[in-house]
């Protein structure tokens, strides 16, 4: 599909890796190449969690290619499937991401790995939003960042386009764990693992409850969440995983989720 990206399958699980030297910077070609495989991702009911990470050791993802842009790549408001890199504006994406951040995390790089649920990253990964310097606007880090920080930092980061080491990023949160380099990516596959063998029905439903309930009073969420208005919720409680969780609670064994 596209030179610059590899996946590979093992079980449910989906590995992402950006591969595009030096910096692993995302042309329009590779953003609509990663958009068919999250969308292929989320409609596949055998895969139950994603990891996206970047080649090599020192670019996770230095976001938009400008290089590419100044060559003619313009920005035509087509990113593909699932907007720029695939993920930050996939609808109904309802099953968890990790983030495994392998060094440089900037511009577009950040706007993809604050589109995952889970953000872990080696010990001399750096975070910026150097978009300011150039001219333009870091459209969804303007919107998310500022929701998953203080805001304070959050506007620094928008306004000056300053670094965060990673140490900075794991204390204002938007990092979970910092890792050893070799680490990494074995702790992207725990942590999939782990996700792999949970209930992919709950974790459908935290994902819409989150996701739709961003932006509503906390009364009126609960409500739809109560009345069965989210659609992953409805499925949930009608559910054979559901039946299945109480059942195995009261046999003391661990429960056997099928996804329906």
């Amino acid at each position: 599909m596209n030179d610059h990206i590899r996946t590979r399958n093992d079980g449910g699980v989906l590995e992402v890796v950006i591969d595009r030297p030096k910096a692993n910077a995302i042309d329009l070609a590779t953003s609509r190449a990663m958009g068919l495989i999250f969308r292929d991702f989320r409609d596949d009911p055998a895969l139950r969690v994603a990891i996206v990470s970047g080649a090599g050791e020192k670019f996770f993802c230095a976001g938009w290619d400008l290089k590419a842009a100044a060559a003619g790549d313009a920005v035509d408001g087509d990113y593909g499937v699932g907007g720029f890199g695939g993920l930050q504006e996939l609808r109904d994406l309802n099953k968890p991401v990790i983030c495994a951040v392998n060094g440089i995390c900037c511009g577009g790089g950040l706007e993809i790995a604050l589109s995952a649920d889970l953000i872990i990253a080696t010990e001399h990964a750096t975070f910026a939003l150097p978009e300011i310097r150039s001219g333009t606007v870091a459209d969804a880090a303007s919107i998310k960042l500022p929701k998953r920080i203080p805001y304070h930092i959050a506007m620094d980061m928008l306004l000056t386009g300053r670094w965060l080491d990673v140490d900075e990023a794991h204390r204002w949160g938007f990092v979970n764990e910092v890792l050893p380099t070799e680490r990494l990516m074995e702790r992207a596959w725990e942590l999939a693992r782990l996700l792999e063998s949970g209930p992919p029905l709950v974790y459908a439903a935290i994902k819409e409850i989150v996701r739709e309930a961003e932006g509503l009073p906390f009364q009126t969420a609960m409500n739809k969440i109560t009345k069965r208005q989210f659609a992953t919720v409805d499925r949930l409680y009608a559910s054979e995983d559901q039946l299945e969780g109480a059942l195995a609670f009261t046999e003391k064994r661990n429960p056997i989720w099928k996804g329906q």
